[in-house]
């Protein structure tokens, strides 16, 4: 007995047409990104390329009259104490603030997320600072430290350093400024914090609740591992803002008592709109934008192998 099969033949679906014109239809014409391009390289690239050409001249920001000096800026920049104990300056409040900044935004997103009946209340409170401009901030602290003013006030009843000016001792002043970028932008780093808590599962709290972790063990188990990324976003914003920190130092001190609060960004206006010095200028805010991408990026690389 033989079985003879025959094979059906199946119609054949021509998907290649309206493929064709399905990616058509949706498909942006390049040309309608020629307007955007052209304004970003009329307001954007052509103006930092210029500007990073200008680093490696004397060009005084006045006139025509512009001399190429090769790499004098630089060298100039690496051998002057002013850059480096800006450069100290600047680094060394850039780590404190962050950590202080971090470590106050986590300790009042942790509370504002807890069921208090005031909680949104006081989020607003706690943000407000943060949508102040930053010259008017500097300014108001510049009243609340000055001597016989609520600082030295609150000082005196304490018995320590009575009638003290904060922003006008070279030993305090640097710390004065800490304090004043901290109270604002704690708020901001609260609110990162707040969405990444509230993305926690509540069912893995509550398992760990069951298991008998404490609140210790909660936050250090169960909570912190899950901030990673609000954490990595507070880091590289508040390295950048405290590196470029230039707002709250020329409303308070303009780099002073001396050079004792002069950051990088201080001293590149004094070296460009005082001095006339343009082109020195340019280089250290070239060298300010190298520091700025290189802690970026190595925190960046550091968190992600890290998770």
């Amino acid at each position: 007995m033989t079985v003879t099969s025959e094979r059906v033949a199946e119609p054949r679906v021509r998907k290649g047409p309206a493929r064709r014109r399905k990616t058509s239809a949706t498909k942006v014409p390049f040309w309608f990104a020629v307007p955007c391009l052209v304004v970003f390289f009329a307001v954007v690239a052509y103006p930092t390329v210029q500007g990073v050409l200008y680093a490696f001249t004397d060009w005084s920001g006045l006139g025509s009259a512009i001399h190429f000096n090769g790499l004098a800026n630089f060298v100039a920049l690496f051998s002057s104490s002013d850059t480096v104990g800006a450069l100290w300056h600047t680094v060394l409040m850039a780590v404190v603030i962050t950590v202080v900044q971090n470590a106050i935004g986590l300790a009042l997103a942790l509370g504002v997320s807890s069921r208090v009946k005031s909680r949104n209340v006081l989020r607003t409170l706690l943000f407000a600072p943060v949508v102040m401009t930053p010259i008017i901030v500097g300014y108001l602290w510049q009243f609340i430290f000055v001597p016989g003013g609520p600082v030295a006030k609150l000082s005196g009843l304490a018995g320590v350093h009575a009638g003290e000016n904060v922003l006008g001792d070279p030993s305090l002043a640097m710390w004065g400024i800490v304090a004043i970028v901290v109270w604002q932008y704690a708020g901001y780093s609260m609110v990162i914090y707040l969405a990444g808590l509230q993305n926690i599962p509540a069912d893995v709290l509550e398992a760990a609740l069951v298991d008998g972790a404490g609140p210790v063990k909660r936050f250090a188990w169960v909570t912190w591992p899950q901030l990673r990324t609000p954490t990595l976003i507070n880091i590289t914003l508040s390295l950048i803002t405290s590196l470029k920190l230039f707002d709250q130092v020329i409303a308070t001190t303009q780099g002073g008592p001396g050079n004792a609060t002069q950051t990088l960004s201080t001293l590149l206006y004094n070296e460009a709109f005082l001095y006339n010095k343009y082109g020195y200028g340019i280089a250290l805010g070239l060298i300010v934008f190298i520091l700025i991408a290189v802690i970026s990026f190595g925190q960046m690389r550091v968190f992600r192998e890290r998770s």
